[in-house]
């Protein structure tokens, strides 16, 4: 028996009830004054709510949604909460949102030309306008993937592959690469190496303050016995932990004597480079083979987005295109999302910061980053100023790390449970060359300076 179109389709019918009920939880959501913080959990109560949810027949969307708003949803901690000052929060312009809210709803895909050529034309244009800020050349361009992760990955797949058809071509034989790293780069670049079989040379930043420089991988080089398997280095532009940028003008010149792969990682810090008051930090970036920019990060757009930028993509594309006989249809001459990646099918998740640009303007992302800045300063001047606390280093950007005289792990552990259990704040600590520090990371322009004050005066 062939069931009727009408029965099996039924989860496609639009009910309008639940339509203008989901869309009215959405719009509190985003006109409330303030984003709730959340994040505190009950594992025995979560899992009473959820018990048996999922059955045969369905339920009532009330139901459901009554669930999420009242027991989930309050046991997620807001990233975009301007009193999320852990790990690295985001802060998604209204402006994104409500447009991701159309990419969805569309379900909207951003796979080639063919399909959505209006979708990758648009993307296309948000990521001119990060590559012609960081100073890439008008052939460069790039993709939008799911996080900075799969960008480093993504990157170092061509600075691999890139060096081995360089071998090839010389009648080289193939062997077992290596990429420069400071020992401050993101864990991905590490994880990166693992999946693409390559190793790293690490490079010790103790005597740099933590900055990787042209001079310390010199200096690596120097006690290396055979640096001729190196492809790439990566420089930082903003590390995760402690928001330092790397000197990637010297970094860059050890690259072209080398014949290096430039793997510039900004994904948390790249924003800088709309602040006239760090910019300078950033020179050299221009010069980067590959940059990577996370939108969900310092450029206020939604989950999940980061720009991977190529200052040659035909290179991306010699690697990264996929070769099917249902796919010859989309590789027709024109460079596809789905070809600089490790990625094929890939919704159009650049859509929302290309939206967000058009509306604000990029003055206002501008303001929005130089707040952030500020914002940390006032942070350091505010620790500073405490007689039990002092600063690990000057902050380049919006991370702040610094020591409470006396205090250990677990009494870090406690300021954070107070603050939260309190709804004032997220802290949470860190470390620093193996001592645990107390971190602060600013990013939302709504954060205000009596949130800090609150913050630091809990330190006792």
């Amino acid at each position: 028996m062939i069931l009727d179109a009408s029965d099996a389709a039924r989860m496609h019918h639009a009910d309008p009830v639940m339509v203008e009920e989901i869309l009215a939880f959405v719009s509190h959501r985003l006109l409330e004054p303030e984003e709730p913080l959340d994040g505190l959990a009950d594992r025995d109560r979560l899992a009473a709510s959820l018990d048996g949810l999922i059955c045969e027949n369905g339920r009532d969307f009330r139901e459901v949604l009554a669930i999420y708003e009242n027991d989930l949803a309050p046991t997620v901690l807001s990233a975009d909460s301007p009193r999320m000052f852990s790990f690295v929060p985001s802060a998604p312009t209204k402006a994104s949102l409500l447009f991701d809210m159309v990419v969805s709803a569309a379900s909207l895909q951003g796979i080639s030309w063919f399909e959505a050529a209006g979708a990758v034309m648009a993307e296309n244009q948000a990521l001119r306008i990060l590559s012609d800020l960081a100073g890439l050349p008008p052939e460069s361009g790039g993709v939008f993937v799911s996080g900075g992760s799969a960008a480093n990955l993504s990157a170092l797949v061509v600075a691999r592959d890139t060096m081995r058809r360089r071998r090839r071509e010389a009648q080289l034989p193939d062997l077992p690469l290596r990429v420069v790293v400071s020992d401050q780069a993101h864990s991905s670049i590490a994880n990166s190496l693992n999946i693409t079989m390559m190793t790293a040379l690490v490079v010790d930043t103790r005597a740099t303050d933590g900055v990787l420089t042209g001079q310390s991988v010199r200096h690596a080089l120097a006690s290396d016995p055979d640096p001729s398997d190196i492809c790439a280095v990566v420089a930082t532009a903003g590390t995760t932990n402690a928001g330092i940028v790397d000197d990637i003008v010297s970094i860059g010149e050890v690259a072209r004597e080398h014949g290096w792969w430039l793997h510039v990682d900004g994904a948390y810090g790249g924003a800088g480079i709309l602040s006239a008051r760090v910019r300078p930090r950033f020179a050299g970036i221009d010069r980067a083979d590959s940059i990577v920019m996370d939108p969900h990060k310092w450029w206020f757009s939604p989950f999940d987005a980061a720009a991977l930028l190529y200052r040659d993509p035909r290179l991306a594309a010699a690697v990264h295109t996929q070769d099917a006989s249902y796919l010859d249809v989309i590789h027709d001459g024109d460079i596809n999302p789905s070809d600089l990646a490790h990625h094929l099918t890939r919704r159009a998740r650049g859509l929302p910061l290309w939206f967000s640009l058009a509306v604000n303007g990029i003055n206002a992302y501008r303001d929005a980053v130089d707040r952030g800045i500020d914002l940390a300063r006032y942070a350091a001047r505010r620790l500073s100023e405490r007689s039990d606390c002092m600063l690990v280093r000057e902050p380049d950007l919006s991370i702040v790390l610094f020591r409470r005289r006396g205090w250990g792990e677990a009494d870090y552990a406690h300021w954070s449970q107070d603050l939260l259990q309190r709804q004032r704040a997220f802290v949470t600590s860190s470390r620093w060359r193996g001592e645990v520090v107390g971190r602060l990371v600013f990013l939302h322009p709504a954060t205000t300076e009596e949130m800090i004050d609150e913050v630091i005066d809990a330190l006792g």
